[in-house]
């Protein structure tokens, strides 16, 4: 039987993103997924915004209500997504634990930006039984899940060194990046701030800095929103380079091979092998992987325990960087 799931928060990533592509082809939201996802029923959304609420009940044909309390009183859920602000995650997912009990909850990257409020939301759910995830949709990208397999089993062969590109914030939009880094190569183990760089938005730094992983190393480089988004990230290997670009919509390797006129050197093929990705309808398959866990199957999806993880490293460069500046 299909799980009854509720959102809450109608913006952007919640349903926002889809209103203009009716095609089941691209699903870039919560409320697209769930609703055309067999696994799931969609049977409501929360928001504010009477706006939103109006636009859902439009689009989607369910009901929009003012308040957690409301469309949990009058709805049983297996499945709460947790797509507001945020600075609320922590307050959302306490009324959500509040009035019910569901089987698990998918939160918004990142988890929270206070270290304390991420773990108060792991332990109230592990308390209660329920599941947390959160949403770095790119971890159930078969691209990236392909990427994985590559280097586990040695077809791309450490050492292994990365270059990423990011912009709008180290927090807000980095930790996707860092997250898939954790996720590709094990866990953070020390960095090195490059530039403190500047404060996107006034509250996320954006800082140049070396991260050294388990296996291999990157480097986080920020540009600038205001003039292009750039989400990239190059691997180089012994065995080849990887581009992942436009943030994971292309996705090529280049595999080594003898170079057919110098004796004893070795280049990159020419032609480069495209590695099949879903990222034009991202959320489906985050759909599809939370199916996976309500099943009790093996997930690619990040844990809450994973994410604070990723917030946990992240806090750790915040503070170097913090020190950096107070020295200069």
């Amino acid at each position: 039987m299909p799980k009854n799931c509720i959102i809450i928060g109608l913006g952007q990533i919640g349903m926002g993103y889809d209103l203009a592509n009716p095609s089941a082809k691209v699903v870039y939201t919560h409320a697209k997924a769930l609703a055309i996802h067999p696994a799931f029923n969609l049977v409501g959304g929360v928001d504010p915004s009477k706006m939103q609420r109006i636009l859902f009940e439009e689009h989607y044909r369910r009901p929009a209500y003012f308040s957690i309390a409301d469309a949990l009183e009058q709805n049983t859920v297996s499945v709460v997504v947790v797509a507001s602000p945020t600075a609320n995650h922590c307050m959302a997912i306490k009324e959500v634990l509040a009035y019910s009990s569901p089987k698990a909850i998918l939160c918004e990257k990142p988890l929270a930006f206070d270290l304390a409020d991420a773990h108060e939301m792991i332990e109230i759910c592990e308390s209660a039984g329920v599941k947390l995830f959160v949403n770095y949709m790119r971890r159930a990208d078969p691209g990236c899940i392909e990427i994985k397999a590559r280097i586990e089993s040695g077809q791309i062969t450490g050492p292994i060194k990365v270059v990423v590109w990011y912009s709008k914030g180290f927090l807000h939009n980095g930790s996707h990046f860092f997250n898939i880094l954790e996720f590709w190569l094990g866990s953070f183990i020390k960095a090195k701030i490059i530039d403190p760089g500047r404060l996107w938005n006034n509250q996320d730094p954006e800082p140049d800095v070396q991260v050294e992983f388990e296996r291999g190393k990157a480097f986080f480089i920020a540009s600038w929103e205001e003039s292009f988004s750039h989400y990239t990230i190059e691997l180089l290997s012994p065995s080849g380079r990887l581009r992942y670009e436009q943030g994971g919509e292309v996705v090529a390797w280049q595999s080594t091979h003898a170079d057919p006129n110098f004796v004893g050197y070795v280049q990159l093929q020419t032609n480069p092998e495209i590695i099949t990705n879903g990222m034009v309808r991202y959320q489906w398959h985050v759909a599809e992987q939370l199916a996976n866990a309500l099943e009790d199957k093996p997930t690619t999806l990040s844990t809450g325990r994973e994410s604070l993880a990723t917030i946990r490293s992240i806090h750790q460069i915040f503070n170097q960087r913090l020190s950096c500046l107070q020295k200069n």
